[in-house]
């Protein structure tokens, strides 16, 4: 009895003494700053579902942990110290702490943990920060004042962006860092908010649901994760559909087709109609944004495509001024866009900004 009680004696001072030496700072502090649709209803971590989300700090001191736990084991977060990447993070899926910087020099450091995957790999629990004791928690940057939103679809995700070989594959090799989404608002140094699925279509998708059954949901896969979009009011909203409704429309034997569709295809009128209630739905929400309504670079956008048409034609029947077309180069080559071509849709959509729109 007398060695047993030795141990919980030990055992305690042990952990006691661990804690002293760290400075814990929980997933609902106010100097932790989030971006992206996120869920901060459970008391004991925030939730992250959506590619682009991150949540950041700024102290003092020379390292700092994340304690995480990841849906599946799925998801990979770019480790951001002072604006420059310095590793890539697999959370698994228990509860872990995890290293993000150690060595760094005396002095402020910020850093950012940015969701690469999309969706359907699962959701990550952030549950807190620990530093040492001596470090200094700092209040955040200051508030960004841009903000722009996405609607899309992979491309807009990042789909294959980290398959160096070329295989176009999806999955872990998502990379929403490095999509012209995510460039064109690091350029602006604006908030952004992603709400991209690989496969997703604006009538039809690969899988049972499309864009305007999901684009008002934090949890994108729970109907009953309602997002309140006065929590966040884009200055520049950017939607880029249609490409997988380009492919699918033709695949009538599909479940998803004839759940939809029956077995006749849309026709042009039906098409343009499902665009335009979309980009309507939009504008209730954010009465005064800029809507730029894209597609490309893939297929969709090739020459002799009626889909650009249909866009264009959606957007005349709603003659709003603030609400533009702009389409992008069609690529050339097959297969999702790579780094390089994400960063020329980045710098063509950056350009008919800054020509036409006040941001």
């Amino acid at each position: 009895m007398q060695k047993y009680i030795y141990y919980v004696i030990i055992s305690w001072l042990l952990i006691n003494c661990t804690s002293k030496k760290n400075l814990y700072v929980n997933h609902s502090h106010e100097k932790i700053r989030y971006e992206g649709r996120v869920s901060t209803d459970s008391l004991d971590g925030t939730a992250l579902y959506w590619p682009g989300s991150s949540v950041s700090i700024d102290f003092i001191g020379t390292e700092i942990y994340a304690m995480l736990q990841d849906e599946n084991g799925d998801n990979y977060y770019n480790v951001i110290v002072d604006n420059q990447i310095v590793n890539v993070l697999n959370p698994s899926s228990k509860k872990e702490n995890y290293l993000l910087a150690s060595g760094l020099s005396k002095g402020k450091h910020r850093v950012k943990l940015y969701r690469k995957t999309e969706f359907s790999n699962g959701k990550t629990i952030f549950y807190n920060f620990s530093l040492n004791k001596k470090s200094k928690i700092l209040d955040p940057e200051i508030k960004k004042v841009r903000k722009i939103e996405f609607y899309g679809d992979s491309i807009s995700a990042g789909h294959g962006i980290d398959d160096t070989e070329g295989k176009d594959r999806g999955g872990v090799y998502f990379n929403n860092y490095l999509a012209y989404s995510s460039l064109t608002a690091q350029y602006f140094n604006a908030e952004y908010r992603c709400i991209c699925k690989g496969g997703i279509g604006l009538m039809i998708s690969w899988f049972p649901y499309t864009m305007p059954d999901i684009y008002n949901r934090i949890n994108p896969l729970d109907p009953k994760s309602t997002w309140d979009f006065s929590l966040y009011t884009p200055d520049i909203v950017v939607v880029n559909l249609f490409q997988n409704d380009s492919w699918l429309v033709k695949n009538t034997q599909s479940n998803e087709f004839k759940a939809i569709f029956g077995e006749t295809p849309p026709q042009k009128e039906f098409i343009v109609e499902s665009y335009k209630k979309f980009i309507e739905k939009l504008r209730i929400h954010y009465p005064k944004a800029n809507i730029i309504c894209t597609l490309g670079n893939m297929d969709a956008i090739k020459v002799g495509s009626p889909w650009p048409d249909y866009i264009k034609e959606a957007v005349s029947k709603i003659s709003d001024s603030k609400i533009h077309t702009l389409f992008f180069p069609y690529k050339e080559t097959p297969k999702h866009p790579n780094k390089e071509e994400h960063q020329k849709m980045s710098d063509f959509l950056i350009k008919f900004i800054e020509e036409n729109i006040e941001f």
